[in-house]
């Protein structure tokens, strides 16, 4: 009987040491729309505490959409990444400033040189607080902002998010010329830095 006890309180400490080593690795998630998924991507994946960034597909009709569907226009999905962080070391307030710092948030349906409803600026939201946030984001953005355009960027609740193909995942780091050859000519660095100064993404 002895034994048995014994047993039991070992295992029970085993279950609470496994549920409690769980609770603390739980991760959520985040998803952005901020035109070009490669250049949304590169400033998430440099965050500590971020524990993985997938470009995607988002906020669509069609099921499974592939590039060619999207980069069209057809399918209503928005180029987006979907980030996994640990919220022990990473806020969602600090992602939504980077994604702030790393859009053109004042045009609709367009990010820099990439044009259509594919390319929108958005916030999709997984929950109250997200949406919350997101909101109180965009409010003190409107109040505080140095350019005089009103920011039109959509906070909408998140859908399925469909996964890109493989070799546009972390594009930036399996084609760095062609990424930064990309940036350059689309612009971005530029407009950002007319944005946001000194806080401008990269």
């Amino acid at each position: 009987m002895k034994m048995l006890t014994i047993a039991i309180t070992v295992l029970s400490a085993i279950f609470i040491a496994n549920t409690t080593v769980m609770a603390a690795t739980s991760f959520e998630k985040a998803t952005f729309a901020g035109g070009c998924f490669w250049c949304i991507e590169h400033p998430f994946d440099e965050i500590p505490g971020v524990v993985s960034v997938t470009s995607g597909y988002t906020g669509g009709q069609k099921k499974n959409p592939t590039y060619e569907e999207v980069s069209a226009g057809g399918t209503g999905h928005a180029e987006s990444v979907q980030v996994v962080y640990d919220p022990a070391k990473v806020t969602y307030g600090k992602l939504l400033t980077v994604f702030w710092h790393n859009i053109d948030p004042t045009v609709k349906d367009r990010q820099f040189c990439d044009t259509g409803h594919q390319y929108r600026s958005a916030i999709f939201y997984y929950n109250e607080e997200q949406h919350r946030l997101a909101l109180q984001s965009k409010a003190l953005l409107e109040k505080n902002k140095t350019f005089k355009e009103p920011v039109v960027t959509e906070i909408v609740e998140a859908t399925e998010f469909y996964p890109a193909e493989d070799y546009h995942q972390h594009y930036y780091k399996k084609n760095p010329i062609r990424y930064k050859f990309y940036r350059f000519t689309c612009g971005r660095d530029q407009r950002l830095k007319e944005l946001w100064g000194s806080e401008a993404g990269h």
